[in-house]
């Protein structure tokens, strides 16, 4: 153990144990976790406990069991572990290898952890959601005990930003132990199959290089894949291992204990593999370079787990596997240019899981996330999601815990889960028997997260031998006598703890869900049909959001046993097909409508408010304006632009229709109808937002029309976005040389010329270039046309007429 790196920073760890706060940074195979402990164990500094965070239970409890060897020991000694379901812990343990979940409620227990010198926070690279919490803590628990110390542990700190967290903290670097590692890259063909690519690049592996092989894959079902596809192609001497979190205690130690003598080892791995354990023997790596992660859509509510490339961080501790022991080899099934381009660490968990139980956690310890010393902060959809669910469920009221909140709380499981499991226990108390037995074995069922097909009181029956020690343990907690389920309630507890999630038929193998989504159930399902559906999971298909399972229900059941989660509400909607307000009242569970009857009686009020928010509904461009009101709009636009300085403000079509209750919702007074709009005045509306001065000075410096030379009130265009036009006779602008302008010359006009005829000749921006010029053109070809009429030679010294040559000499 003397020799492995981490020894030759422990001068300046020492130093460092001066700060009550500490970073170090040593990449895997250091012995941060495998010795350094040890060495913390004997510093008189620490004179209490040391309680050490493993974010993976399978790292928890492997690296407890070295430790504990280490010292002649079995675990329960000096050294033992704690996770939820299992702990061996003794009178005599100084140092505890714990998982996330249960230092979270050590802190929670006890904010001063009396007795507890050091906390170390080890792999905190991963970012778990429950390590960034417990740490929160923590710092918060320093304030109260400034002999606590902590040291967070990390691979590596690059992108981490600890530093920004922890300034005053003192940084250790170690540097790891690592042969070199040749990389080599099999770039995948991505319509290929992951298995056999990823077996065949194993395969040869094994041919070309000595050593057992660490092969990563995403997760359960690819590796459960490429161990069917190696089985009969491996070498004699070769064994197969997976390992992942779902595995027993007894297989996954076999796939990280050293293989036989003269035989080699194959451990297909999620990234529990990447950092958290060393696994013996291991000389090769392949990547896959898939990681699995979970993914909240906090508009639907699904959690779902995608297969992403992995980072650049994890690409290198990966690759670093197999350079332990010796010089390595990893074979990459990605191009050098993919790795160049991939992105440089994974997203935290916080950024992008459901934060319902972290909110849960928050609001137990006094404090709102967002005033927790974090690493990141939590992003306002989640947390605004998270808060709704709670206080759906009845958990939660502000940002205060309800009773039934505080006692989910303590259950520390998922808190619609928790919500479920009580909400059985007090049925079971009000006698109807059977309720807590089919909570438990469902909460079994979810917590495992391996559905079937049908119904899920069927699948509760037929896994019963497969889920029975973790209902056994779901007993023990809820201090009950273990029962066989009966299947009665499961989906009416279901619907009271995921009330969002009870589906109604809508069309063939669609579901309207009453948190407002519609769900597909699978084709050839067994549930097709069902007219009601209490769903416990949803996932995203090709087409949207799949059931993945549930359990039938009937609205007579749902009437009698949650009475309060259905509501009687008064609705006023626009009926598309009738392009009117419609008044119903109607019978809810949630979003869904499970009876409409119409309404006679609708005040005027609530009519036109109905109308409003249709309109705003449509947009500024849906209303029936004339073309008086719509040049009216465009000439307040304008002076908004041009006039400010006059007391105009700018106008836009979204911040009016905002407005809309102060100067149009009076004149929608008693309307209902789409087509009662076009009765009303709008260039009356419009006007009205000003008052009598700016309406005065809006005619004035903007005027509709203008008075020509002639006495012709000439009509002024206005336009979006571009100069206002006045189309005029050519003759009647005869003896000006210049362009008209308006608002005191801040607006030129375009001048339209007309012919006799009022059609279009010319149009210009320039009358004096126009007569200098082009006017000679028209001349000769109009003069023809329109004999009639006056085509002087000089037009800019010629009087402007609107008669003819004869009414002239009248």
């Amino acid at each position: 153990m003397n020799q492995l790196p981490i020894t030759e920073a422990l001068p300046r760890l020492q130093q460092a144990l001066a700060s009550s706060r500490i970073i170090l940074e040593a990449p895997p195979g250091a012995g941060k976790s495998t010795w350094l402990p040890l060495w913390l164990l004997e510093r008189p500094e620490i004179t209490g406990r040391i309680i050490m965070l493993e974010p993976r239970r399978l790292a928890a409890r492997t690296i407890a069991q070295y430790l504990a060897r280490q010292l002649g020991e079995a675990p329960g000694g000096r050294v033992g572990y704690r996770m939820r379901g299992e702990s061996r812990i003794g009178k005599s343990t100084r140092l505890e290898v714990v998982t996330e979940g249960v230092l979270t409620r050590m802190l929670q227990a006890d904010p001063e952890l009396a007795g507890v010198s050091l906390l170390i926070f080890d792999e905190f690279h991963e970012r778990s959601l429950q390590a960034d919490l417990a740490l929160a803590f923590a710092l918060e628990c320093q304030a109260l005990r400034e002999d606590l110390r902590i040291l967070v542990m990390s691979a590596t700190l690059e992108g981490l930003a600890l530093e920004q967290l922890l300034p005053d903290a003192a940084i250790v670097r170690s540097a790891g132990r690592a042969f070199p590692v040749s990389i080599e890259y099999l770039p995948r063909n991505q319509h290929s199959r992951l298995d056999e690519c990823l077996g065949r690049a194993v395969l040869a592996a094994l041919s070309g290089h000595e050593g057992s092989v660490l092969a990563f894959l995403p997760g359960e079902r690819e590796i459960r894949a490429a161990h069917d596809w190696l089985l009969d192609r491996v070498p004699g001497d070769t064994e197969l291992r997976p390992l992942y979190g779902r595995l027993t205690l007894a297989e996954q130690q076999a796939a990280i204990a050293p293989a036989a003598s003269g035989r080699r080892k194959v451990v297909l791995a999620t990234n529990v593999a990447e950092t958290s354990l060393t696994i013996d023997g291991i000389g090769i790596v392949v990547d896959s370079g898939l990681e699995r992660q979970a993914q909240f859509d906090p508009e639907a509510g699904i959690t779902r787990l995608l297969s992403r490339q992995i980072g650049q961080a994890s690409a290198t501790q990966r690759a670093g596997r197999a350079g332990r022991l010796g010089p390595g080899v990893c074979l990459r099934l990605w191009s050098r240019e993919q790795q160049e381009r991939l992105a440089p660490r994974r997203a935290a968990e916080i950024e992008q899981s459901c934060l319902a139980a972290f909110v849960l956690e928050c609001a137990a310890w006094g404090a709102e996330p967002e005033q927790l010393p974090l690493l990141t902060s939590p992003p306002a959809p989640l947390l605004a999601a998270a808060r709704r669910q709670l206080a759906e469920l009845g958990l939660l009221h502000g940002s205060q815990l309800t009773p039934l909140g505080r006692r989910v709380w303590r259950l520390g499981t998922e808190p619609w889960l928790g919500q479920l499991l009580l909400t059985a226990a007090d049925w079971q108390g009000q006698g109807r028997e059977g309720a807590l037995a089919d909570a438990v074995w469902l909460a079994a069922l979810v917590e495992e997260g391996r559905f079937g097909e049908g119904p899920l009181s069927g699948q509760v029956l037929a896994a019963r031998s497969r889920l029975a020690a973790s209902a056994r343990r779901w007993f023990q907690r809820l201090e009950m006598t273990p029962a066989e389920p009966v299947g009665h309630y499961l989906g009416l507890l279901l619907a009271n703890a995921r009330p969002e999630w009870v589906g109604l038929l809508r069309q063939q193998g669609r579901y309207a869900l009453a948190g407002g989504l519609s769900a597909d159930l699978p084709q050839a399902s067994p549930l097709a049909g069902k007219p009601m559906l209490a769903v416990a999971a949803l996932g995203r298909g090709e087409r949207g959001v799949v059931i993945q399972a549930a359990e039938p229900i009937t609205l007579e059941a749902l009437r009698q046993y949650l009475p309060g989660r259905f509501s009687e509400r008064e609705q006023l909607q626009w009926d598309d097909d009738a392009n009117r307000v419609r008044a119903e009242r109607q019978w809810c569970f949630g979003s869904l409508v499970l009876q409409r009857i119409p309404l006679a009686e609708v005040s005027p009020e609530q009519r036109a408010h109905c109308l409003l928010q249709e309109i705003r509904r449509r947009g500024w461009d849906s209303l029936p304006l004339d073309e008086a009101a719509r040049q009216l709009w465009l000439r307040l636009k304008l002076a908004g632009q041009k006039l400010a300085d006059c007391g105009f403000s700018p106008c836009d079509e979204a911040e009016w229709l905002a407005q809309a209750e102060d100067w149009l919702l009076p004149r929608l007074h008693g309307l209902g109808r789409w087509d009662e709009l076009a009765r009303l005045d709008w260039s009356a509306l419009l006007r009205g937002r000003l008052d009598w001065q700016r309406q005065q000075m809006l005619d004035t410096l903007l005027p509709a029309r203008i008075e020509l030379a002639t006495g012709t009130r000439a009509d002024i265009r206005y336009r979006e976005g571009d100069d206002p036009v006045l189309p005029v006779r050519l003759q009647e602008m005869f003896g000006q040389s210049g362009t008209p302008e308006l608002a005191h010359g801040r607006v030129a006009l375009v001048l339209e010329l007309l012919s006799p005829a009022r059609r279009p000749l010319q149009v210009t921006r320039d009358l004096a270039a126009f007569w200098a010029g082009s006017y000679q053109d028209v001349k000769k070809e109009m003069k023809g046309r329109y004999p009639k009429h006056v085509w002087p030679d000089d037009p800019a010294n010629t009087a402007p007429t609107r008669h003819t040559k004869r009414q002239m000499k009248h």
